[in-house]
């Protein structure tokens, strides 16, 4: 996953400025990253259930396959609908996390499920302290060339899969959702279901709130600052972003790497999880007003709290959750994630488009402070005497 995501990582920072020179206006560049979520939304569910019966493995491979063919077309696109093609290649076969955490829930005990997902944390953090930081440095000489090197890293990836990564099958007598199956795109009603259930629903609303903001964060960051900040004169590019990204991650290294374990078991992981949404809410809010570097600096350090939301969150949802569920449950967090990053994008850099910037940081603020009234709520109903 520290492979695969550098590789990622790599073109945060690039995409949309690559988009722009091909063509892309702010809108576009929205949808550019909302039609990869379109076809992860579709093909999701798909790989989820393939993998229920092949194992986890397998398809693995197969969606690492896939983003290594995006990057190459990417690299050699003539124009904007070679880009959306290429993204859409890519996420159609964009299963390496929800797999990745399948994986871990297979193999590791509840108790220890928190600290095996911030090991994923880790590879975040690494991937946003090296992968963006390659990628500004390359970007000085041709926007082409990161594209390579996240192609080149990609492979790696694959290698990394078929060769270390031990084979492991779900247990024939153990289903993996109702009815033994995972649950297709089209029953909706199947997964409406779980937000139905008292003990996971709060779970499922709050990492709505997470994955929104975070997308909308995301998407257009790179946009917003070549339009609010200048580095000797000149706007905001690739290489500015991709250190600020560096910078992020390197905190997030600390955040989600060994002291998570520690985290957790002196306050909890209900408490870490109101202190992630209060970072990312902070933030965000510090990065509405931002119009120098050293604000930007400033909300990047208070956001990197918010990495302590996604581990924990995770772990939170799959205990609430029967075992023989728990792919099911994982996948369904997949797809909020794709719907999040099929709406938030277009949405917010339809706002940077038309000027309105500090609008675009304050509603990013506005539903991480929702995620952070959901988790508050949910912590004093369970304090309710029954």
């Amino acid at each position: 996953m520290a492979v695969d995501v550098l590789g990622l990582t790599i073109m945060i920072p690039l995409l949309p400025f690559y988009a722009e020179k091909l063509g892309a206006s702010p809108f576009e560049v929205g949808w550019l990253i909302g039609a990869y979520a379109v076809c992860q939304l579709i093909s999701g569910p798909l790989l989820g259930r393939m993998s229920d019966h092949m194992g986890r493995k397998p398809l693995l491979i197969v969606s690492q396959l896939g983003t290594f063919t995006g990057f190459i077309i990417t690299a050699f696109a003539p124009n904007l609908a070679i880009l959306f093609l290429a993204r859409a290649i890519d996420g159609s076969t964009a299963g390496n996390l929800s797999l990745a955490q399948a994986y871990i829930s297979d193999v590791t005990k509840p108790e220890e499920r928190a600290k095996s997902f911030g090991i994923i944390g880790i590879a975040f953090g690494l991937g946003f302290l090296i992968g963006p930081a390659i990628s500004g440095f390359l970007a000085r000489y041709d926007y082409r060339d990161p594209i390579f090197a996240a192609a080149l890293l990609s492979f790696l990836s694959i290698m990394a899969t078929t060769v270390l990564l031990p084979a492991t099958k779900p247990s024939a007598d153990k289903p993996t959702g109702p009815g033994g199956t995972r649950i297709s795109l089209v029953e909706w009603g199947a997964y409406a279901a779980y937000f139905k259930r008292a003990s996971l629903a709060p779970r499922l609303f709050e990492f709505c709130a997470f994955a929104f903001s975070f997308a909308w964060f995301v998407s257009g960051l790179p946009l917003f600052a070549e339009r609010r900040l200048t580095w000797h004169g000149m706007p905001f590019g690739p290489v500015q972003l991709g250190y600020i990204w560096a910078y992020a991650g390197f905190l997030g290294i600390f955040l989600q790497g060994p002291a998570l374990g520690r985290l957790v078991k002196r306050f909890g992981e209900k408490a870490l999880l109101r202190t992630g949404f209060l970072g990312y809410a902070l933030g965000y809010l510090l990065l509405a007003v931002c119009h120098n570097l050293s604000t930007l600096i400033l909300a990047s350090t208070v956001a990197a709290i918010g990495g302590l939301v996604r581990p924990t969150l995770t772990s939170m949802i799959t205990q609430a959750t029967p075992r023989e569920e728990q792919g099911v449950v994982l996948g369904l967090t997949q797809s909020l994630t794709s719907v999040s990053q099929i709406t938030a994008p277009p949405i917010g850099t339809w706002l940077i488009g038309q000027g309105l910037l500090t609008s675009w940081g304050a509603a990013a603020a506005a539903v991480a402070a929702v995620g952070l009234m959901l988790a508050y709520r949910s912590f004093a109903q369970a304090q309710e005497p029954r």
